[in-house]
C-alpha cells in the first residue's frame, strides 16, 4: 500500500522538466547536447574565455539520492577578481550580484539549454548616473555571449 501511495504522489507532481523560454534581459540557446556535456563544455568556455567557475549548485544528484528523478539542472556562478574590484569601485551594493549565475538547463527532449540573465540586466539596478558601471557590464556582456558562442558549438 505504501508503494501505491508514493506512486500516486508521484504522478501528482508537476512537469519539471521545461524548455527555457525567451524573456527580456535573457540569453538563451537552445543546444542538440546533453546536459552533462553542455555542462562541461560551458565551464571549459568561461576558463578559455577569461573568467573562473566560483560556484555550482544543482537539484538533480541530490533529488537522485532521494530516489526522485528530475531533469538536469545546473546554475554555474562565474566571475573573477578583477571584476570583482572593478565592480567594488563603483558599487558596493553591486556585489551582491557576483558570481553572475549561467544556468544549464535539461529540455523535455533530453537536449540542453544554456541560459542566463545578461550583466547588463543583473547590475541595472545599482547604476547612479556613473557610466562606469554600465561600460563593466557591457564587457561582461560581452564575455557571457563569448562563453556561450563556445559552449554551445
Amino acid at each position: 500500500m505504501k508503494r501505491l501511495m508514493f506512486f500516486l504522489g508521484l504522478l501528482a507532481l508537476p512537469a519539471l522538466a521545461a524548455d527555457i523560454e525567451p524573456r527580456p534581459g535573457w540569453a538563451v540557446h537552445p543546444t542538440t547536447k546533453t546536459h552533462d556535456a553542455l555542462v562541461a563544455d560551458t565551464i571549459a568556455a568561461v576558463k578559455a574565455n577569461g573568467l573562473i567557475v566560483v560556484t555550482q549548485a544543482g537539484p538533480t544528484k541530490a533529488a537522485a539520492a532521494r530516489g526522485i528523478t528530475i531533469p538536469g539542472n545546473r546554475v554555474i556562478g562565474v566571475f573573477n577578481n578583477d571584476y570583482a574590484v572593478r565592480v567594488l569601485e563603483q558599487s558596493v551594493p553591486a556585489m551582491i550580484e557576483a558570481p553572475i549565475r549561467l544556468y544549464v538547463t535539461e529540455n523535455e527532449d533530453g537536449a540542453a539549454t544554456l541560459s542566463y540573465k545578461t550583466p547588463s540586466l543583473v547590475f541595472a539596478p545599482y547604476t547612479d548616473g556613473s557610466d562606469a558601471l554600465p561600460a563593466i557590464a557591457a564587457e561582461l556582456d560581452a564575455k557571457f555571449a563569448a562563453i556561450a558562442q563556445t559552449a554551445v558549438k
